[in-house]
């Protein structure tokens, strides 16, 4: 019968983890050396498990686990407790994956300032995309703008199914005047990557544009996020007030 420390010994064997690789193979190491830049997305992963599971080590574990979900744009747009079901990964590891995301979405806000002005759909897609491409979920928002179409601030209003019952115009209102903005932007996404409004899409628009202006609010756009494109009611001519 093994003694107390040979049966430590076997134990911890069996879950390997970075340091039990040989040093050209430790991702940490090689990052210290080389940078992170000269890692593989594979690499990188490994560093965030920190240990592998019982037989197979962090790299080769972040190797399969990789393979299997694809792509970096599909693990962001994952929830913790999806991660965690592919490989049967986790919660440790799947939500320090989320976390990951998390702070490079919070970083691409930062790289937008606040005094960026919105001249049209374009721009309002690349101001969106960081903030609601990804998500697993549908997400409502507006962007607050002044009277040069500077932004004043983006709030995220509702979450779920975007319809005239889930959508509160007087709260987007509420925001508006809070704000007191002189122009906003609605927008939300489709987790499908679809950017086809819905009947409902197009009838809380209309509803909105004609509430806000009799507040001299201007509605200049409802952009659809879906995948790597967008929907811009302006330019499908759907906003028939836009001057």
């Amino acid at each position: 019968m093994k003694d107390g420390k040979g049966l430590r010994k076997m134990f911890q064997s069996s879950f390997l983890g970075i340091k039990e690789l040989p040093l050209e193979e430790r991702p940490r190491e090689r990052a210290l050396i080389k940078g992170l830049e000269a890692l593989t997305t594979s690499e990188l992963i490994a560093i965030l498990f920190r240990n592998g599971k019982k037989g197979t080590s962090a790299v080769e574990l972040a190797k399969q686990f990789f393979k299997e979900i694809g792509s970096l744009r599909a693990m962001a747009s994952k929830s913790p407790k999806e991660l965690s079901r592919v490989l049967q990964i986790g919660d440790v590891r799947a939500v320090t994956l989320s976390t990951a995301f998390e702070l490079a979405r919070r970083l691409s806000f930062e790289s937008i300032k606040e005094s960026e002005r919105i001249e049209g759909a374009q721009e309002a897609y690349e101001f969106l995309k960081p903030r609601l491409r990804d998500l697993p979920y549908e997400v409502f928002g507006a962007i607050f703008l002044n009277q040069k179409h500077s932004i004043i601030s983006f709030s995220e209003l509702f979450r779920g199914t975007i319809n005239g019952s889930a959508v509160h115009p007087r709260e987007v209102i509420k925001e508006a005047l809070k704000e007191n903005a002189a122009a906003i932007i609605i927008a939300h996404n489709h987790p499908s990557g679809n950017t086809t409004p819905s009947q409902d899409d197009i009838i809380l628009t209309e509803k909105l544009e004609l509430l806000l202006s009799h507040l001299d609010i201007r509605l200049l756009d409802h952009i659809v996020v879906g995948g790597n494109s967008y929907y811009s009611f302006a330019r499908q001519g759907l906003l028939p007030s836009k001057h």
